[in-house]
C-alpha cells in the first residue's frame, strides 16, 4: 500500500520541472473519477502537470478544473472498428507526449495499459473505480482475461473500495502486493458550512416539509426508477414528504415523464446539476438506489453534511457508513425493505440526528481529503511504497 507522503519541496521550488502525467479516461464527462482528478490536480498544482485524453472526446468536466492547474486536453478521435490501428496510434501518441507517468482509468482505457505494457514508455498506474451496468452482477470473462494481460506490468493498481480490491485479487488474480487500496476523500469542512436555500427557488414548499434527496448522474445504473417506486410507497400517509433528485444525464427526461405518470410530479423535483455542499444540508435524509457502486462520493458528502442514509447494499456503501446507520442499508432488490428504512428515518427525527452526527464523525475521521491528497502525491511522484 502507499505510505503517507511526507512534507517535501515542490519540483518548481527545487528548480525541477513538474512531473508530467498523461491521464486516459473513457470519458471526461462529469462523474466521480473526473471530479476526484480535478480535486487532486488543484491540491497538487505545483507538483504535476497533466495531459488529459478521453476515449469519447467528451471533456465536459474540464469546467470544474481550477485555473491554477497546468493541464492540456487533446482530441483522440478513436476509430472503434480499427482496433490494431488504434493501438499503433495510441503508442505513437504516448511516445510523442513523453509523460513521466501514464494513469489509466477503468475498463474504457485498458488499451493504453496494453500498449505501454508491450512497449513501455513510462511508469504506469491503473485506477479502477467500478463497472457499468453490464458488470453489475458479475465480471465478464473476456474483460477479466484482458485486464490480466494489460495490467500485468502496471506499477500499481489503485482501488478506492474494499469490494474492488477483493475482485482484483479473487477474480482478476492479482496478488495483494500489486493493489493499492486508496479510498476517496472529501473536503469535510466545506460540508460543515450552511447550505444555500436559494437552490430550492421555484419549489413551493412548506415549513414542515421533510426532504429526501439523492445526488447522481442520471444513468441507468443509478436506478432512480427504484427510488421513485420506493418514494411512492413512503409518500402514502406522509403528504409533507418531498423527493429532490440532483443531477443531469441521459435518463433525465424519461425519469421526469415516469414521475408524472406515477402521479408524483407535485412531490418529486428534478433539480439538474447542483453544488452538493449547497444542497445537502437542506435535506433530512439522503437516499441511494443504484444497481452498482463502489465507493460513491455522494454518500461521503452526505455523511460530511451530517445526514442519515437510507440505501441499497452495493459496493462499499454499507462499509463506509457509521455502524449506527448500517441497519438502514438493505439488499439491492429489497424495495419493501428500502421503503421501510426510509419511512423509519422520516418518522424519527431524533434517530436522524443521531445517525447524522455519527456519519459526520466517520467522514471526518476516515475520509477527509487531506489524507487522500498525500497518498496520491506519493503515488504519482513515485515515492509511495506498494506492499
Amino acid at each position: 500500500m502507499a505510505t503517507a507522503a511526507q512534507p517535501r519541496t515542490s519540483p518548481a521550488a527545487a528548480g525541477r520541472p513538474p512531473v508530467h502525467i498523461l491521464h486516459v479516461f473513457s470519458t471526461f464527462a462529469v462523474g466521480g473519477p473526473q471530479m476526484r482528478f480535478c480535486q487532486i490536480a488543484e491540491a497538487l498544482a505545483d507538483r504535476f502537470r497533466h495531459t488529459v485524453l478521453a476515449m469519447d472526446d467528451n471533456h465536459d468536466c474540464r469546467r470544474h478544473l481550477a485555473a491554477s492547474v497546468a493541464a492540456t486536453f487533446r482530441t483522440l478521435r478513436v476509430e472503434k472498428r480499427r482496433i490494431a490501428g488504434n493501438l499503433f496510434r495510441f503508442h505513437a501518441l504516448l511516445r510523442e507526449t513523453g509523460p513521466d507517468l501514464l494513469v489509466t482509468y477503468n475498463w474504457g482505457a485498458v488499451e493504453w495499459a496494453f500498449v505501454n505494457r508491450l512497449r513501455p514508455v513510462c511508469r504506469h498506474i491503473h485506477i479502477e473505480d467500478g463497472f457499468g451496468p453490464e458488470e453489475a452482477d458479475g465480471q465478464l470473462r473476456r474483460r477479466v482475461h484482458l485486464r490480466r494481460l494489460a495490467l500485468r506490468r502496471a506499477d500499481a493498481i489503485v482501488m478506492p473500495s474494499l469490494t474492488l480490491r477483493r475482485i482484483a485479487t479473487r477474480v482478476w488474480g492479482f496478488s495483494d502486493d500489486r493493489i493499492v487500496y486508496l479510498p476517496n476523500g472529501i473536503d469535510c469542512d466545506k460540508f460543515a458550512r450552511p447550505p444555500v436555500p436559494a437552490v430550492l427557488n421555484g419549489i413551493d414548499r412548506r415549513a414542515d416539509d421533510l426532504l429526501v434527496g439523492t445526488v447522481a448522474t442520471l444513468r441507468p445504473e443509478k436506478n432512480i426508477d427504484r427510488l421513485l417506486r420506493v418514494f411512492a410507497a413512503v409518500r402514502d400517509g406522509r403528504p409533507q414528504v418531498r423527493l429532490l433528485v440532483a443531477g443531469d444525464g441521459g435518463e433525465k427526461e424519461r425519469l421526469i415523464a415516469l414521475s408524472r405518470d406515477m402521479g408524483l410530479s407535485d412531490r418529486v423535483h428534478f433539480l439538474g446539476h447542483q453544488t452538493p455542499e449547497q444542497l445537502l444540508g437542506l435535506l433530512d435524509v439522503f437516499a441511494i438506489s443504484s444497481d452498482t457502486e463502489q465507493m460513491p462520493l455522494s454518500v461521503l458528502e452526505a455523511m460530511a453534511a451530517g445526514l442519515p442514509v437510507a440505501g441499497v447494499d452495493v459496493g462499499d456503501v454499507g462499509a463506509i457508513l457509521a455502524a449506527e446507520n448500517q441497519p438502514y442499508i438493505v439488499a439491492r432488490e429489497d424495495e419493501a425493505g428500502l421503503a421501510a428504512a426510509l419511512a423509519g428515518l422520516l418518522d424519527a427525527p431524533d434517530e436522524r440526528d443521531r445517525l447524522g452526527r455519527a456519519n459526520r464523525r466517520r467522514a471526518r475521521n476516515d475520509f477527509d481529503q487531506a489524507r487522500m491528497f498525500e497518498r496520491y502525491d506519493a503515488l504519482f511522484s513515485g515515492t509511495a511504497t506498494v506492499n
